[in-house]
């Protein structure tokens, strides 16, 4: 009980530093696909990093993309505001050899997984903070924080991105993503929400605390939230909601629905309950 209080203070606290620095999170549609032209993907949860990122490259004609947690970035009025946060790019952490592949700009990754990179995508992989690899470009700050994104801006400008729009999509299909789905934006429905439980349209909450591996058969929170009733609320935590929330935004006709609560993010088509 104590470690869990622990926890929740220091929950807390990243939640306060956050919401008063970039605002409060916004439910906010985001597309997978990639435009044409010069981007950098940028991984991890370090929301100043990626702050500073679109500060440096604010009209340049470079577009950033997040990848894997760095998705409710978008939710982030004082981040949403770049025009040229476009998008997200790729799933999962587990998935980043090959969606990596032969990538036209270089990734930064600010805390997250970091694996063994593939040839093809070796020599634009930077990384900063905590994050570190061998033969790796490393970005370095001051006793502020502050960094210096040009090695990352002028590597983008050089590579070019791709000659045409690239189409990407989710682990199960899809091409549109929602984020920004907090806990203050949940609580903002909270009515509406417990209507929905007293007449019985919400009969069960699960909560789902895991992501599933990347080695096949490590499946088990994906069957687990597949057997789960068309009357449930389903709550994630980690990236496992890469694992099915497509799926569950294809069920979501009735009033089945997904929240990630962590990287707050929400299947878009069951409006009457949210």
């Amino acid at each position: 009980m104590e470690f869990g209080q622990v926890n929740f203070k220091c929950m807390e606290l990243l939640d306060r530093a956050n919401t008063e620095t970039f605002g409060t999170p916004e439910p906010t549609r985001v597309l997978t696909d990639i435009k044409k032209g010069p981007f950098i993907v940028v991984s991890g949860h370090d929301l100043k990093d990626i702050s500073q990122l679109l500060e440096q490259t604010k009209d340049k004609g470079i577009n950033i993309y997040t990848h894997s947690e760095m998705l409710p970035a978008h939710g982030y009025p004082e981040l949403k505001k770049y025009p040229h946060l476009a998008g997200n790019f790729g799933t999962a952490w587990q998935s980043q050899q090959k969606e990596f592949d032969n990538i036209p700009a270089p990734i930064l990754f600010t805390t997250n997984c970091l694996m063994p990179q593939r040839p093809s995508y070796q020599d634009r992989v930077y990384t900063t903070s905590v994050v570190g690899y061998k033969g790796l470009t490393h970005i370095t700050g001051d006793a502020d924080g502050n960094k210096d994104f040009t090695p990352i801006i002028e590597h983008a400008l050089r590579l070019g991105g791709y000659e045409h729009d690239h189409s990407m999509s989710g682990i199960n299909g899809g091409h549109v993503l929602t984020t920004g789905f907090a806990h203050a934006a949940v609580l903002s429905h909270a009515e509406q929400i417990i209507n929905s439980i007293n007449q019985g349209h919400i009969r069960h909450i699960f909560l789902v605390g895991g992501c599933d591996g990347a080695h096949p058969g490590r499946n088990y929170y994906t069957d687990f939230v597949k057997q789960t009733p068309m009357d449930s609320l389903v709550l994630t935590l980690a990236c496992g909601k890469y694992r099915f929330m497509i799926w569950i935004l294809v069920r979501s006709t009735a009033f089945h629905v997904s929240l990630i609560w962590d990287s707050a993010t929400i299947p878009t088509a069951p409006s009457r309950l949210l």
